[in-house]
């Protein structure tokens, strides 16, 4: 009789630029290397010293295409004319070797996955104020007043989207933002 293996665990964490998602998920992972982040398909060419199958899997635009096709995609979207997506397979093996999976994607993609997979647990990260949000993507000095205006817009959206989320944790203080994240995922 062969050794019972746990399905792992798969958790979606959403959160508008500029909440601090990306620290707080480095954060977790350093804390918990039993999590895995999810290893996304994109159709953009690889950045020095990205490795296939370990940052992204690289593909083609055709290659992409098929598998959108064929329906092999729990979430897909299109950015700065490249394309991103999450294949099904990949999450179900990772899933099935009883690893806990983390996704980061936009609120839609989130939705999506919610769609495919009802038992995944979507995570969204709030800023602590719209103030304090603007005052941080100011601060980064990256984008024109017009692209901090439609990024401002976006959030709003956001925001509104995440109560259809199962948890929502408040990114005013990162230690008290980690010891939620864990509260909810290593429960």
């Amino acid at each position: 009789m062969g050794a019972y293996i746990e399905m792992g665990k798969l958790f979606v964490i959403s959160g508008s630029s500029g909440v601090g998602k990306g620290t707080l998920l480095k954060l977790f992972l350093d804390k918990h290397p039993e999590f895995k982040l999810s290893v996304s398909c994109t159709t953009r060419k690889p950045r020095e010293g990205e490795e296939n199958g370990v940052n992204y899997f690289f593909l083609s635009t055709e290659e992409f295409n098929n598998l959108i096709k064929n329906d092999e995609f729990l979430e897909w979207a299109e950015f700065s004319c490249n394309m991103y997506g999450t294949q099904k397979a990949y999450v179900e093996r990772k899933l099935s070797e009883g690893k806990n999976l983390i996704l980061e994607l936009d609120t839609t993609g989130a939705l999506n996955v919610k769609k495919v997979m009802p038992e995944a647990c979507l995570i969204f990260i709030l800023p602590p104020s719209m103030e304090e949000l603007e005052s941080r993507l100011r601060g980064r000095h990256t984008e024109s007043e017009d692209a901090i205006q439609k990024r401002l817009n976006t959030v709003k959206i956001e925001i509104e989207r995440s109560n259809q989320f199962d948890y929502k944790i408040v990114n005013d203080d990162l230690e008290k933002a980690l010891l939620e994240l864990e509260n909810v995922m290593c429960k």
